[in-house]
């Protein structure tokens, strides 16, 4: 779950009326200063919001994270699908959807196709109130489901059709929808990173929850430019408290030697290599880890 903070850097670049900058080797660049974030609601370019949707950890990348450390699966971590029918408002449902999202990832990179079934019906039926499913290929994803062998595309499959929903709610002026649903798998994202890391304190689950300070900044710049919209205020004031306590994490550049790389066509190119290093203590660790899990429960809670 590695950020690239170069890419961190490019989506506030992006975004109108934000203007960046950067001292030493610190990531000043990735917060939004109080001075701006005040002066009233952004406009983000539809270029800013394709990248921080594409670019805002996956649950596939959170998945193979917990997998690699062979943590076993349990599903005791998963946002229930038992009551889906209840979610009524297209607030909660996208909400919803995101969270499902990331758990359909988790389930997948487990090979756990029975459960993902689940999963999959009740996400067609969010996607269908929503006026998206027709985007969501159930039969097939049903279809490929059935068998661990299928697991790349069904994770390949899931993953386009995702981005076909968020693409669609953008240019059909519902980007409000397309935000909460990053806004949830996201959540949900680092709620799984957590819940693990509670059982299983690996040095590398601790690393990936500091580095979402980077996606956290960029993910309240997108949510606060809907702070006028009443649905939303409540969801912003619960996020700024996960933020409030991401900004006290450091994290610096450490620039690597240059590595000279031959491309498709036979030219010499060469990439700067570089190292994250995060500084997070114990108690801010497991302040994020206790405001993850409250506004989590609370937001799938009826």
């Amino acid at each position: 779950m590695k950020i690239k903070f170069i890419l961190g850097v490019l989506i506030i670049a992006l975004i109108s009326g934000c203007k960046c900058s950067n001292e030493g080797n610190e990531d000043n660049s990735l917060e939004v200063p109080d001075s701006v974030a005040n002066k009233g609601v952004y406009e983000v370019s539809d270029q800013a919001m394709e990248k921080i949707t594409e670019n805002i950890s996956s649950p596939i990348e959170t998945a193979a994270l917990i997998k690699s450390l062979n943590v076993p699966f349990s599903k005791e971590y998963l946002a229930s699908t038992d009551n889906v029918d209840s979610y009524s408002t297209s607030f909660r449902q996208s909400i919803l959807l995101g969270i499902y999202a990331a758990d359909l990832g988790y389930l997948n990179m487990y090979s756990k196709t029975t459960v993902s079934i689940d999963y999959l019906k009740s996400i067609k039926k969010i996607a269908d109130k929503l006026k998206i499913g027709q985007f969501f290929d159930f039969s097939t994803l049903k279809r490929l489901a059935s068998s661990s062998e299928n697991i790349d595309s069904l994770i390949y499959i899931s993953q386009r059709n995702f981005k076909q929903m968020d693409e669609y709610l953008r240019e059909n002026s519902r980007s409000n929808l397309s935000a909460l649903m990053i806004a949830g798998a996201w959540l949900e994202g680092l709620y799984l990173t957590s819940e693990v890391y509670k059982s299983d304190p690996d040095p590398q689950l601790r690393e990936a929850i500091g580095e979402q300070k980077v996606m956290m900044s960029n993910l309240m710049i997108l949510l606060e430019n809907y702070r006028n919209n009443p649905d939303f205020q409540d969801l912003i004031k619960d996020y700024k408290r996960i933020h409030k306590i991401f900004k006290e994490v450091k994290i610096t550049i450490e620039q690597g030697e240059t590595e000279q790389i031959i491309d498709e066509n036979g030219q010499l190119t060469f990439k700067q290599n570089e190292k994250s290093i995060v500084k997070i203590t114990d108690e801010q660790l497991y302040k994020i880890i206790e405001e993850t899990n409250k506004i989590r429960n609370n937001l799938i809670s009826l």
